[in-house]
């Protein structure tokens, strides 16, 4: 990278702030959509001040410079893989929590605070954050703001966006933004705040978010149903939200994820199922008590072969662990894993699974399938060797094969993955090109000379 450039960028930041040697930045140019690349970026700088970042982002302008925004990495649809020479724009240092108000139940934070850090600190006061990705222990909030991230108890509580109500966004041209408020209702004009969630990093980069807290719930019960068939775990869903109860978590397993979830952490889940339904319902006492034994009397009645319910919270706990650790996992099978992100109506998720597992026996690969039965949201993921050039092929065409069924079924391509990178051929499946062409407008608009995460969502 020119050294003007460098210069400039040291004394923003401060020399102790900024990366260029290879070593430091290899571990820049992958994410964990992509666990290797043949191209670093630039340089990487890690602001500490909105007044920095404001200052980055005029340079980028000035010396027409790429820049991604980046917070742990753990996007699974290429958003933070920065083009070659590029800038990073990393925002760890940014990890404050900067009030929990408690009188109108919000919390203003940096956006480097990692996820579960921000839910320890409001729970220790009494109040909740409910959403919660699987990435929780590292992910940090501006990451899932850009994401739009979802998790484990989004039939519920809903996902990310349902909590942001206010951002402090520095624009691509380096123009500070403020959106929104603490006020639950706020009409006043556009609404400039949802338009930048999920936005994946290519309209702004936050600074300061003001988020939605909730009381915490006063009890929990946490249950397993075991199926020798996945279409009976389907139905038992189907069943519990038409009888009007609505648990925080619904979480499915196929036999291939809980085979290595239990190799890799010994949990003690069963081997010998076709599906597990991992269920939490939350509330009152008598709220949680009777909608507990009304799921467990459904997913008996459908024919689960085995209800079991968590007798202690260090039991619950491991319980929702043999979830969290399902990439990780499955990460472990082969050289290559590629989790993937499809939804559809909760009424089609039988379909969608068994759709994948033709597709998968056609094309000679391993899928397992996991992921938010409650919603529809599904993570079929590959295990698999990139360096097999034939066998990649093949998983590409699958992948295709399941977007192009899970939008046939009346799904989408993403429900909370974002697009990225991995997905750009395939967003007019899901929007169409006039859906592409209205978000390129609005991209245009904000960022005239394309230097915020160029190259991410729309198709090249």
């Amino acid at each position: 990278m020119d050294s003007k450039v460098l210069n400039r960028l040291k004394e923003i930041v401060g020399e102790g702030y900024l990366l260029t040697s290879p070593e430091d930045l290899v571990c820049y140019s992958y994410d964990a959509s992509q666990p290797t690349s043949d191209e670093l970026p630039g340089a990487v700088v890690m602001p500490g001040s909105v007044e920095e970042i404001a200052t980055i982002l005029h340079l980028a302008n000035e010396m027409q410079i790429k820049v991604v925004p980046r917070g742990s990495g753990t996007n699974l649809s290429g958003g933070t893989i920065p083009p070659p020479s590029g800038v990073v724009i990393s925002m760890l240092r940014m990890d404050r929590i900067l009030e929990v108000d408690k009188g109108n139940l919000t919390v203003t934070v940096e956006p480097g605070v990692i996820t579960d850090v921000l839910q320890h600190e409001v729970e220790s006061r009494g109040l909740f954050y409910p959403p919660d990705p699987a990435s929780s222990a590292i992910s940090t909030i501006g990451g899932n703001v850009a994401e739009n991230a979802g998790g484990l108890r989004g039939l519920k509580y809903g996902v990310t966006k349902d909590y942001v109500l206010g951002l402090e966004v520095v624009l691509p041209t380096g123009e500070v933004l403020s959106t929104g408020s603490k006020c639950v209702k706020d009409v006043a004009g556009y609404n400039l705040t949802q338009l930048f969630v999920g936005s994946e990093g290519t309209l702004g980069l936050f600074t300061k978010m003001t988020l939605k807290l909730m009381p915490m719930p006063e009890a929990e019960r946490t249950m397993l149903a075991l199926f020798d068939e996945i279409e009976v775990a389907g139905r038992a869903v189907s069943e519990i939200i038409a009888s009007k109860v609505i648990p925080c978590t619904m979480e499915i397993l196929d036999r291939t994820t809980l085979k290595y979830v239990e190799q890799y952490k010994g949990l003690g889940m069963p081997s010998d199922v076709e599906a597990l339904l991992l269920l939490e319902v939350d509330g009152p006492m008598q709220v949680v008590r009777r909608d507990g034994e009304r799921v467990q009397d459904i997913c008996r009645r459908v024919g689960a072969r085995e209800v079991r319910v968590a007798e202690s919270d260090e039991e619950a706990k491991k319980l929702k662990e043999a979830r969290k650790v399902a990439l990780p996992a499955l990460a472990r099978v082969r050289p290559t894993t590629i989790l993937e992100d499809v939804t559809v109506p909760r009424s089609e998720m039988a379909p969608m699974v068994r759709s994948i597992r033709e597709i998968a026996l056609r094309y000679k690969i391993d899928i397992a399938i996991f992921g938010h039965a409650g919603d529809g949201n599904l993570h079929p993921t590959c295990m698999t060797d990139e360096r097999d050039e034939e066998e990649m092929r093949q998983v590409e065409r699958a992948f295709g094969e399941i977007f192009h069924r899970a939008v046939e079924l009346g799904g989408t391509i993403s429900g909370e993955h974002g697009v990225g990178l991995k997905k750009r051929p395939f967003l007019a499946l899901a929007v169409r090109n006039e859906g592409i062409n209205t978000m390129w407008r609005i991209k245009q608009a904000l960022d005239p000379n394309d230097v915020l995460n160029p190259g991410k969502i729309f198709p090249p």
